[in-house]
């Protein structure tokens, strides 16, 4: 009995306000400028008891405008054709204007049902708006406002009535749960991120098999990151597409910074990160920029080199698999893999070295092995003695994976070197195979058994 419904209207009546208030969080990003979303995005959400798949998207516009408008078009019209109902947005504060009577005919004519929404309408405001909005004929509309919250009992009674089969009680939904299945497999969470106009959205479309994502030569077309859920080699994947990064110093605009913000949410919340770099421009200072940024978040990293059909010969990656060692230490042994978002050509080794990172971030090692590993890297290069003092290294063990993490119990952990923990996480990584994942070394001091009797003989 699962239920999709889509939020569709004219740009900036609030369908993004009114999604992220029903997904109970803030997915979408909002802002005063029309037409902000432009991909659907789609999420679980709730309205009381009534649990549902929801789709926000792009506002209604003229295709015959621009390519991207267009674009725009097609992907609302998926969303309706996909929805078992559609909400339809209107601002009861200026009232429907002629272009919501064309999409309310466009709508009407998909026969889906529709409730209308009559947004912005908090503490008594639209009132005359409100009444007009029965000339669109789509029945009697819900008066709300998203971002106050009002509303909303009116809005649930509407969808029970709208949908009665799709949203029975709960004890029922619990029953028909009950003879369903169990999901054990959990999504594996990828994000793409990059420079703008790398191929980011292209490469996912290649990947889902369908349009899922506008796409289009001019840059920074994405602008929020979009989920989309994808089945592979029998895993399934939640792939992220995301706004690209530019430097900071050339970001001025609110809308942009959202994005940015946005882009690093999904980073943090994936578990592998595809950096997609232009096979034109490879490993430029914003591409390092950002594989520091997947490090510093402590996620698995793959490097994609996109757009090789435009270059022959391209897809022998070894030169650039030797730069990204030289110019990326902190990740070294990095999957570097050349592909085609246009044409296909190297997915499935990408999705191989996706898998494998993967497996490689999850990695546990046990603690015998680890401490047979120091007493023969100790034995290889001492550690530095410092003021004339000697520092003991005792023993090692994996605190966690996802990144991988160890800590070394020592004497005078400050005194270390830097160098000197880069050359254990090296070995680390060269002994137990941990390329291209960020691995974590905690130095932690053991406590001295003999400090507290040392200080009484003091006093005394």
């Amino acid at each position: 009995m699962s239920l999709t419904v889509a939020i569709v209207g004219r740009p900036n009546v609030g369908k993004s306000t009114l999604f992220n208030r029903l997904a109970g969080r803030r997915l979408a990003l909002v802002d005063d400028l029309p037409g902000v979303t432009r991909d659907r995005r789609e999420a679980d959400a709730s309205l009381g008891d009534i649990d549902f798949r929801l789709i926000d998207t792009a506002g209604l516009v003229d295709p015959r405008s621009d390519s991207l408008s267009a674009g725009t078009r097609r992907q609302t019209q998926a969303a309706i054709a996909l929805a078992d109902l559609v909400l339809f947005v209107i601002d009861a504060r200026s009232g429907p204007i002629p272009v919501d009577g064309e999409f309310a005919d466009l709508v009407r004519k998909t026969g889906k049902t529709v409730v209308l929404v009559a947004n912005k309408c908090e503490r008594g405001a639209g009132t005359a708006g409100l009444v007009e909005a029965y000339r669109l004929g789509l029945g009697d509309p819900v008066a709300i406002s998203a971002e106050h919250g009002e509303g909303l009992a009116d809005l649930y009674a509407a969808l029970r009535v709208a949908v009665p089969d799709k949203t029975a009680a709960p004890a029922e939904r619990a029953r028909a749960a009950a003879t369903l299945a169990p999901d054990a497999a959990r999504a594996m969470r990828i994000a793409v991120v990059g420079r703008p106009n790398v191929g980011k959205s292209t490469l996912i479309n290649r990947l889902v098999g369908e349009e899922r994502l506008l796409t289009g030569p001019e840059p920074g077309i994405t602008r929020d990151a979009i989920a989309v859920d994808v089945a592979w080699a029998g895993q399934r994947l939640c792939v992220y597409d995301t706004a690209g990064l530019r430097r900071r110093s050339r970001i001025a605009e609110k809308l942009e910074k959202l994005s940015v913000a946005d882009t690093i949410e999904a980073i943090r919340f994936a578990e592998v990160v595809v950096l997609l770099v232009d096979v034109l421009a490879p490993f430029e200072e914003q591409d390092l920029r950002i594989a520091d940024l997947v490090e510093r978040e402590g996620r698995a990293i793959v490097i994609g080199v996109n757009k090789c059909d435009m270059v022959e010969g391209a897809g022998d990656v070894a030169p650039l698999r030797a730069r990204a060692e030289y110019l990326l230490p902190q990740i070294k042994g990095t999957a570097v893999v050349a592909v085609s978002g246009l044409t296909g050509a190297g997915l499935e080794r990408l999705m191989r070295a996706l898998f494998a990172a993967h497996a490689i971030w999850n990695r546990r090692i046990p603690t015998p092995a680890l401490n047979r590993w120091l007493a023969q890297a100790l034995a290889a290069n001492p550690p530095p003695a410092v003021s004339g003092r000697r520092i003991r290294l005792d023993y090692i063990t994996q605190a966690k994976a996802r990144p991988p993490s160890f800590v070394l119990f020592c004497a005078r952990a400050d005194a270390l070197p830097e160098a000197y923990r880069r050359y254990l996480v090296n070995g680390l990584r060269a002994t137990f195979d941990l390329p291209g994942t960020p691995i974590r070394l905690t130095l932690r001091e053991k406590k001295n058994p003999y400090a507290a009797r040392g200080s009484k003989r003091r006093k005394a």
